[in-house]
């Protein structure tokens, strides 16, 4: 590459090296393949005055030749001064402060100030990080970002790239890595190892091995983390088009069996283990399928689908031939369920419509006769979530693909991103400084116990 080099950046007695910047000969991505939305916000902010890339994922999957879901800039202007330049934006957050920036059919560019590092991400005690809001420059934004691939800046300008932590040879090099000290990143936010495991599945990438180590060292700090975000991010990794790859990265780093212990019974020690490891891939490989087709799962289902090889091994399903044996079981795994979920905050709602489903597959494979089913068995009110359950089992055993009719194509709305739509400004009714998401920040920023 011919990359060139500014002098690096002192900041708050800290020397970041020097960005690579790589000229638009030496790089993939274009301009024109950038949403006219997020160009036109970039352009607004260059024309006021203001420093502003497009950054993180929508940059690593231009890279990539895929189609960024998201275009997030950051700035060197401050919310309130975004604000001023687009009319058709609100300012959210409580922790740190960010502006939407509305667009029509619902779409938002998201705007941020470059955020300044924390003393303890640099040098310090490994302790939780305190509370930060300070806005800094992109050095120090890029190193605060969680993973190299997603700390690129690309500036529209010079069509350059801007790479401060070698994201660009990790992207060549397929490799997921941790920006700065995995450990000590890792004390940090646990939740930044679910967050690794995630774009190594979906890119298909290695985890660098100092990162991988880490992980492995490191993984029970993750039940230091507050449930919901745990459970958030299960979520995200289960709906992402590559929860098959996640289950196996997440299973050999040890990280799976944090988040879900009593799987280590079903997936490391019975005697059948290799059995059900290859079912749960199987099984999410359908998810996968469906999500690239652009069916929207229910978290229900997503669950189901992830628990049934162990219920298949903890509780006798060839047992189960009538309505009343199906109910009693499905009472027991509810009973489970309480127990096993208590770490993931999971509502007992969708604990009742998993264990349901799960205890209607034994009935539903019982009178599947290839015709009809029966009557009487169509009129209950558990048999249409019990038949979603049974086709993606079925096709995992060579039968029809699954046509899950609740699941909702994608609307074309919302997949728009090209870059030759017309700008429209639309602010949501009841516009204004509502925070899109509120923490509880006692004992540090990242809200550990």
């Amino acid at each position: 590459m011919n990359e060139t080099s500014p002098p690096s950046v002192v900041s708050d007695e800290y020397e970041y090296p020097a960005p690579l910047v790589i000229p638009p000969t030496e790089h993939p991505v274009s301009v024109k393949d950038i949403d006219a939305d997020a160009l036109l916000v970039l352009r607004r902010l260059h024309e006021a005055g203001f420093t502003a890339y497009l950054v993180g994922g929508g940059v690593r999957d231009l890279f990539l030749g895929k189609v960024p879901k998201d275009f997030d800039i950051s700035t060197s202007a401050k919310p309130g001064e975004v604000k001023k330049v687009f009319r058709n934006s609100r300012i959210i957050g409580r922790r740190f402060r960010l502006v939407q920036v509305f667009f029509g059919a619902n779409k938002i560019v998201e705007v941020a100030t470059f955020r300044r590092r924390s003393e303890h991400e640099i040098a310090g005690d490994d302790v939780v990080l305190p509370s930060n809001n300070s806005f800094g420059n992109p050095a120090e934004d890029a190193f605060r970002r969680d993973l190299t691939i997603n700390a690129l800046f690309y500036e529209i300008e010079n069509s350059t790239i801007i790479d401060y932590t070698g994201g660009v040879k990790d992207l060549q090099d397929r490799i997921v890595r941790i920006v700065g000290d995995p450990e000590r990143r890792i004390t940090r936010d646990p939740v930044r190892m679910m967050r690794v495991i995630r774009h190594a599945a979906r890119a298909g990438f290695e985890v660098e091995p100092a990162t991988w180590d880490a992980i492995s060292l490191h993984k029970e700090k993750l039940s230091l983390c507050p449930v919901s975000r745990i459970r958030d991010e299960l979520f995200k990794d289960l709906k992402g088009g590559a929860s098959s790859a996640w289950a196996k990265l997440a299973c050999d780093s040890g990280l799976f069996y944090v988040i879900f212990p009593f799987y280590k019974k079903v997936l490391v020690e019975h005697e059948d283990a290799g059995k059900y490891v290859e079912k749960m891939s199987k099984q999410l490989a359908v998810v996968d399928r469906l999500v690239a087709a652009g069916q929207v799962l229910p978290d229900g289902l997503l669950m189901a689908v992830l628990l049934l090889p162990w219920a298949e091994a903890d509780k006798d399903f060839a047992s189960v031939t009538t309505q009343k044996e199906s109910y009693l079981l499905s009472r027991v795994i509810r009973d489970d369920l309480g127990e096993m979920f208590s770490q993931l905050n999971i509502k007992r709602a969708m604990q009742d419509e998993i264990a349901r489903s799960l205890a209607t597959l034994p009935l539903l494979t019982k009178h599947d006769n290839g015709k009809s089913w029966p009557k009487w068995l169509q009129k209950k009110s558990y048999f249409k979530r019990g038949m979603h359950l049974f086709q993606v089992v079925q096709e995992t055993e060579g039968g029809a693909l699954a046509d899950l009719p609740f699941a909702a194509k994608e609307s074309a709305a919302l997949k728009k991103s090209t870059p030759t739509s017309t700008p429209r400004y639309h602010m949501p009714k009841g516009g204004g400084r509502g925070p899109a998401f509120a923490l509880n920040t006692e004992g540090g920023v990242f809200g550990f116990r």
